[in-house]
């Protein structure tokens, strides 16, 4: 049977009280013969007697101590301790505590990430407004000085602040949507739609876009049935825009861009957008569907966009209640994969 440690304190420190008054009292009455069998019963009374006033003591001290304990950590906001009833066993007092500084730990871990996320956030933010901004401004300054008077000047400049602008609109249009994504404020549309045909829509748009580098847009084989999915058409087909995009971007020239379409389970298909372009290092990849995020590091924008297409996929994606994969290898390609639900 385990014993509480102020029990043990008590029994022990009443044993030692008790047997130095048993000796005191017993040379006291033996040098007087006074010695008689209440000896006995007087040492089993102080013994009681100081068990129970050590133990009421040690223990109401013990409590007072705690308790002190607990209000400062409820000053803390330490729900933890704050809903369960004090207690003065310091073995359980101590592993509260441990689980509360680990808590707490792992709480100050969480905001420091945050933080920094935050500061990334916010820097990366400034830079992609800055960049468009500052060369709108510039123009416009340049013609209030003095180019406006020239025609073929004043045209090109008005087009370039007019290209600046745009970018501007870009970007807050994409901050927009993925702001809406996040907290759920965007709905979607389900309907069933050939994923083959939303595909071959997207290669029509970008045909001239790869042909510049020479690059194919192609299928894995020939679909000749269609392949219904329940999805936001509009929504997946921004989704494989920003895919294909991306592909034809960092393609290398003379490359390759395929779209394949497989059954995964039952009632699903994934849909895998595969390169033989630049790649990504794998340190990038868990990084790579974070707002803003670039594999480059350099701070080059020369193949423009927002720095958020990536995110949005993600998002997209996920409010669908799918999944979005990704395997890359540095020199070799990219496989960027998403499953829909696969109409009946």
């Amino acid at each position: 049977m385990r014993l509480k440690k102020t029990y043990k304190f008590a029994i022990k420190t009443s044993f030692f009280i008790t047997l130095v008054l048993a000796l005191l009292m017993g040379a006291f009455l033996y040098y007087y013969e006074l010695l008689s069998w209440w000896i006995v019963l007087d040492i089993i009374v102080t013994y009681a007697v100081c068990f129970m006033i050590i133990q009421y003591r040690v223990e109401r001290f013990i409590y007072r101590r705690v308790k002190r304990i607990y209000d400062d950590l409820t000053l803390l906001e330490s729900t933890t301790l704050r809903n369960q009833p004090i207690t003065t066993d310091m073995g359980t007092l101590t592993q509260e505590i441990d689980k509360y500084a680990r808590d707490k730990k792992i709480e100050i871990e969480t905001l420091q990430v945050r933080e920094e996320y935050r500061k990334e956030y916010m820097g990366n933010v400034s830079h992609e407004l800055k960049t468009p901004l500052f060369t709108v401004q510039g123009y416009i300054l340049t013609l209030l000085d003095g180019a406006m008077e020239d025609e073929k000047l004043r045209k090109k400049y008005l087009n370039r602040a007019s290209k600046g602008v745009e970018r501007l609109i870009y970007i807050i249009k994409d901050l927009d949507m993925i702001t809406k994504l996040e907290v759920g404020d965007l709905r979607l549309n389900i309907e069933t739609f050939d994923i083959v045909e939303l595909v071959q829509n997207v290669y029509d748009l970008f045909e001239m876009k790869a042909a510049k580098k020479k690059i194919t847009l192609t299928f894995d084989m020939d679909y000749n049935e269609p392949v219904l999915v329940n999805a936001d058409k509009e929504r997946i087909q921004q989704v494989l825009t920003n895919l294909i995009v991306n592909s034809v971007k960092y393609g290398r020239e003379k490359g390759t861009t395929e779209v394949s379409i497989e059954n995964l389970i039952k009632n699903k298909v994934i849909i895998r957008v595969t390169d033989n372009g630049e790649g990504i290092d794998s340190e990038n990849l868990p990084r790579l569907f974070e707002r803003f995020y670039r594999v480059d590091k350099s701070g080059s924008r020369k193949e423009g966009g927002s720095g958020l297409g990536l995110s949005i996929v993600k998002h997209i994606i996920e409010a669908h209640n799918e999944k979005i994969y990704v395997e890359s290898e540095l020199g070799v390609g990219s496989e960027f994969s998403f499953t829909l639900e696969k109409a009946k």
